[in-house]
This record gives C-alpha cells, sequence and structure tokens, in this order.
C-alpha cells in the first residue's frame, strides 16, 4: 500500500491500513484538514466544487470527500464525472473558495488522489500545500454543529466548460466543418469519453471514430498516454480511417495526439504545435518545464518572443508564466495552459487549437509535424540504495559541469550547445530521473549516459 502526502494533494492506493494507503479515515483527515485551510484564506466563503474521473474508487472517494465538507460547514457543489479542466473552471465560475479534483491522473486503477485548488482554480502554492500537511498531521480542525451543516447541490459544468473553449478567438470552428475531418479518439473509458465528444461536435467535427469511452474506469491499457500504451489507436490510424487521433488521460489534462499515417506526434509537441499557432497570431512569450523539449524556445524565438523556463510542476509552470505574462505555455507531458481560457492544462483547449491550427493549414499532421523543429528526448533513471546522498550527487554533477549552462532551480539541468541534461529526484520513488535532449536519440542516449556514468551511484 502507498500513501503520498504534497503540497497537491494526498495520493495513494486504495485500501490498507490508516497512514498506509488511501482509505476513508485518511481521506477524512486530509479533506478537513484542506477545508480548515480554506476557511483560513477565505473566512467569509462556504463553498467548494468537488469533481472527478472516472476510476473504480471514484463513488466512495466522492461520498466520503463531500460528506466531510459538509461536516465541516461548506456547501458543496458536486459536479460529478468531471475533467480536471472542467473542476478547475467551475471553482471560478462558482465564486467558490476552492475544489477537489479526485483523480490519480494517469496512474492506474488501484490509486486516486484528492487535488487541491484554490479560489482561482489552480493548484495550490507551496506555502498553502504545505499548510494543509500541518493541519492535517496535527489534526487542527473543528467540525460544525448541526445547524451550522453545510448542503450539496450536484452541478453539470461540461457545457459551460465548452462554451468558454468556443468564445476563444483563436477557435475557428468554420475552418475545421470546412475540412470535414474525420477524428479517432482514445478516452481509456473514463471522463474523456463524455468529454472528447462533445467539444469536438462544438467544433465542427462531425465523424467520430470512439474508443474506450464508455467513463466506467476500467481502463483497458495503461492509462498515461505514451506511444507504447496507444497501439489500438495507433493501428486504427495506420488503416486509413481518419485523419487524427487524439488521446487522453483519465483526467483529460494531458493530450497526446497520432497522425494520419499512426506515428506519434509527440507528446512534447501536442504543446509546440499549439503555442506555433498561438504565436502566428498573437506573438509574445512562452513557458514551459525544465525537462520540456527547446524546441518550445526555438518555435518562440521564430515570432518573436522570449521563452522561460520553470521548475517542474504545474503550480511552478503557472506561476512562472504569469511573471514573465505569457501568451501560451504548459508542459512537455502535452499538458496546454493557455491562459486565455484559464491557468490550467487542458486537453478540451488543445485539441479546439490543434484542430484550428490543422484546418489554416491545409496539409495533413504529419506534415505539419514536419514544420516544426525536431528533437529527441531519452527518459531515463537512476535506482537509489536507501543510503544515497542524492543532494551531494547532484553537487558533484553540478561541479563537473561548471563550465556549462547550470540550473540548479529542481534537481541539476545543463544546458549544452546541442542539447540538455536534466537529473531530478523522483517525489514517489527511490530515484532519480533522468532526461536529455539532441537532434537524434543516439546522441540524446549518449549525453544521458555521460551524465549518469559520473554519477556511478
Amino acid at each position: 500500500m502507498s500513501l503520498v502526502k504534497s503540497i497537491s494533494g494526498i495520493r495513494g492506493t486504495i485500501g490498507g491500513r490508516v497512514g498506509e494507503g488511501l482509505n476513508p479515515v485518511d481521506i477524512v483527515r486530509f479533506t478537513a484538514a484542506y477545508a480548515s485551510q480554506r476557511r483560513t484564506v477565505l473566512p467569509g466563503n462556504n463553498k467548494i466544487v468537488v469533481g472527478r474521473d472516472a476510476r473504480l474508487s471514484g463513488q466512495m472517494v466522492e461520498q466520503i470527500v463531500c460528506g466531510t465538507l459538509m461536516g465541516m460547514g461548506y456547501d458543496v457543489v458536486n459536479i460529478g464525472l468531471a475533467t480536471t479542466p472542467t473542476t478547475e473552471l467551475a471553482v471560478t465560475g462558482e465564486k467558490a473558495a476552492g475544489g477537489i479534483i479526485l483523480t490519480a491522473s494517469h496512474n492506474p486503477k488501484q490509486w486516486n488522489a484528492l487535488k487541491l485548488l484554490n479560489e482561482k482554480g489552480e493548484f495550490l502554492n507551496d506555502a498553502e500545500g504545505k499548510g494543509v500537511l500541518a493541519i492535517a498531521e496535527k489534526e487542527d480542525f473543528c467540525f460544525a454543529e448541526v445547524d451550522q451543516l453545510g448542503h450539496m447541490t450536484t452541478k453539470d459544468y461540461l457545457p459551460y466548460h465548452i462554451e468558454q473553449v468556443l468564445k476563444l478567438k483563436l477557435v475557428d470552428v468554420e475552418a475545421i466543418k470546412r475540412r470535414h475531418f474525420t477524428v479517432a479518439i482514445d478516452c481509456v473509458n473514463s471522463v474523456g469519453g463524455l468529454a472528447i465528444p462533445a467539444i469536438l461536435h462544438a467544433v465542427g467535427v462531425e465523424k467520430i471514430i470512439e474508443l474506450n469511452c464508455t467513463p466506467n474506469g476500467h481502463f483497458p491499457h495503461n492509462p498515461e498516454p505514451l506511444p507504447q500504451h496507444l497501439t489500438e489507436i495507433s493501428d486504427l490510424l495506420k488503416s486509413g480511417k481518419a485523419d487524427v487521433g487524439f488521446v487522453v488521460d483519465p483526467d483529460v489534462d494531458r493530450l497526446a495526439i497520432i497522425c494520419e499515417n499512426g506515428e506519434m506526434f509527440g507528446e512534447e509537441y501536442t504543446l509546440v504545435s499549439v503555442a506555433d499557432y498561438i504565436l502566428q497570431h498573437t506573438p509574445g512569450n512562452t513557458v514551459s518545464n525544465m525537462s520540456s523539449t527547446r524546441a518550445l524556445s526555438d518555435v518562440t524565438k521564430t515570432h518573436g518572443g522570449t521563452y522561460s523556463a520553470s521548475a517542474v510542476g504545474e503550480v511552478n509552470v503557472v506561476a512562472e508564466m504569469k511573471r514573465v505574462g505569457a501568451v501560451i505555455g504548459g508542459e512537455g507531458n502535452g499538458g496546454v495552459i493557455y491562459p486565455e481560457c484559464h491557468y490550467g492544462r487542458d486537453a478540451l483547449v488543445g485539441i479546439a487549437l490543434f484542430l484550428s491550427y490543422l484546418a489554416s493549414t491545409n496539409t495533413k499532421v504529419s506534415e505539419l509535424r514536419r514544420t516544426l523543429p525536431n528533437y529527441c528526448i531519452s527518459k531515463n533513471r537512476i535506482d537509489l540504495k536507501p543510503e544515497t546522498d542524492v543532494d551531494a550527487i547532484l553537487a558533484k554533477v553540478k561541479q563537473l559541469y561548471k563550465n556549462e549552462r547550470v540550473d540548479d532551480r529542481d534537481g541539476i539541468k545543463i544546458d549544452f550547445k546541442d542539447g540538455w541534461v536534466h537529473l531530478r529526484k523522483s517525489n514517489t520513488e527511490p530515484i532519480i530521473r533522468v532526461y536529455s535532449e539532441a537532434a537524434t536519440m543516439e546522441e540524446a542516449n549518449a549525453l544521458a549516459k555521460q551524465v549518469m556514468d559520473v554519477v556511478n551511484v
């Protein structure tokens, strides 16, 4: 059993003893701590939004979370089966004190999580998250008396989400309609099965081939949208039945694209392609995290903007986007953040903007991909022993490569002329993640090996 507590929420495998897994007692404790923290920040606001993905434990967790919030005196707006970005938009739509998203994102079915939002529908910052952890640790919360108990209402916020996407100036419904696209989708039997067909119809797609769109939580394959898990939709595209394929994770904040020939567009290039489209019409700055492709920087410079890198994590990307006034940003895992809609990774926004770009070019997806700067990312790991001193390892790497451009905000990233290597300790496993990028996979692997040989754990 696993239970992981962090500033962004609580995540774990369902079941087990208290403190060892995600069970009712720990769910109550953490939910009550979050409610207490929100009351400190916004004492006059007693409304919280709750939404969930379709995983098997969702209903159980939802009922405990909603009951606990009411027990803390909060009125709950339960939006039921909903994507992560839908829940984020619902928080601001309801003018709520915050929101809780019940999803373990791309993790397998035995996992679930409580992801915590502030009143802006954005993830808690470091100080807020640590405040929740401290309250939970001390169990420093007080439940409401009978006359102060909260109430629950249910709403469907998907239509509102779609309405916000359609309001975006760069979503060109008429251009999409004229192309008569046939779109294949794989929604891994979660809430994407509700949201993705709806947004496709709304932006003018008439022909949709649906794979795994029943929101029952029975994931037909590993739910992380990586190439090795997407053979079914890739084979469908190879047969020539569709113009493009879209794959989302269980909570629909990540978007993977499949070319018309069945080849992977590349999860790093979801953001790059959308940014290229946005920057053609609204030049400006961009942001992605330190482990994302250099292609976004290249595209940004081509359009006269400035690229900035943040520490890994959506909350860090958003903070940097606000600091530099970025017009588009996100993460290389297929996460598109478009402030014109909201500050959160949103696959619905990504799909609408990508199709608008594709429609405007009058090309195939594979041809569009070839117009973008091409890099290859190699993802490796160093397994750690209990006695391993990670800080000493990172300090050693920093010293050895002191003559290169080194960024130590989140692990150690070494920027070479023709590539980069980023080492950072995992928050969930006893490993150091080693990501590297270069013009070819051979060169990327060689860069990673060079640094990993130096570490020599």
